[in-house]
C-alpha cells in the first residue's frame, strides 16, 4: 500500500516526448515512452498529492486523480509547464525535449526528393531550455526540482553540471536502457551530496522512491 504523506503538494510533471515538426506529415522526436513521467504522476497521485501531468505525444492512459494537459513541441510544453510552475510545490522534470527543431515548418509535403538529389539538409534552432527558462538557474528552498539525465558517457559529471546549472535539487541520472521499457535502473544524485543507486525495478516502483523525496524538503 502507499504511503499516504500528512502534506499535500502540488506536484508538476513532465513526461513523455516532444515532436518538432518538419511538415505536415514528418517531424523530429525520440523514443522516450513516458512511463517513468506517468510513473510519477500517479505515485504522486495516489500519496494524495494534486497533479498536473503535463505529456508530450503518448500512447498511455492518464492516472487515476491526475489533471493531464497534451502538447506536441518543445515551445507547447514550455507554455504549459510555464502556466503551473509558479503554483506548484515541486517539479518532476522526465519529458525528453527535442534539443532542436527546424529552422521553418513546411506547409505542405517536403518535397527534396523529386528533384533527383541524393542528399538533402534541414537547418535546425535550437529550442528553449525548458527547465533552466523555469528556474533561471537557481535553487528554490520552498520547492523541489527533480532533474532526469540519460547519459552514454562521463554519466556523473554531466548530471552534476547539469544539476547545478538547472537549479535542481535531484537529478536521476540514467542510460538508454530505460528507454521504452518498463524496468529501470537509476543513480540518485542530490544536490547537498547525498547518492544512492537503485537496482533494476518496474517504474512504478521507482516513481514511489522519487515521491518520497518530497518528505525531504519539509
Amino acid at each position: 500500500m502507499a504511503k499516504v504523506v500528512s502534506k499535500r503538494r502540488r506536484v508538476l510533471v513532465s513526461a513523455g516526448p516532444t515532436r518538432e515538426h518538419v511538415d505536415p506529415v514528418r517531424f523530429l522526436s525520440n523514443e522516450s515512452s513516458g512511463r517513468m513521467g506517468f510513473a510519477i504522476a500517479a505515485a504522486a497521485a495516489k500519496a494524495g498529492h494534486a497533479v498536473t501531468l503535463v505529456a508530450g505525444p503518448v500512447a498511455l492512459p492518464t492516472p487515476k486523480g491526475v489533471r493531464r494537459i497534451d502538447v506536441v513541441s518543445a515551445r507547447e510544453m514550455e507554455r504549459a509547464l510555464r502556466a503551473s510552475f509558479a503554483r506548484c510545490d515541486a517539479l518532476y522534470m522526465a519529458a525528453a525535449v527535442a534539443d532542436w527543431r527546424p529552422a521553418r515548418r513546411l506547409a505542405g509535403k517536403w518535397r527534396a526528393k523529386d528533384g533527383g538529389a541524393s542528399r538533402a539538409r534541414i537547418d535546425l534552432v535550437r529550442n528553449p531550455d525548458l527547465l533552466a527558462g523555469l528556474t533561471r538557474g537557481r535553487r528554490h528552498p520552498r520547492r523541489t526540482v527533480v532533474a532526469f539525465a540519460l547519459e552514454t558517457a562521463d554519466g556523473e559529471r554531466r548530471a552534476r553540471a547539469k544539476m547545478q546549472k538547472k537549479g535542481a535539487d535531484w537529478i536521476v541520472l540514467n542510460d538508454p536502457s530505460a528507454l521504452g521499457g518498463e524496468t529501470t535502473r537509476v543513480r540518485l544524485l542530490g544536490a547537498e551530496g547525498i547518492e544512492f543507486a537503485l537496482p533494476e525495478q518496474s517504474k512504478a516502483a521507482v516513481a514511489r522512491r522519487l515521491v518520497e523525496l518530497l518528505d525531504l524538503h519539509d
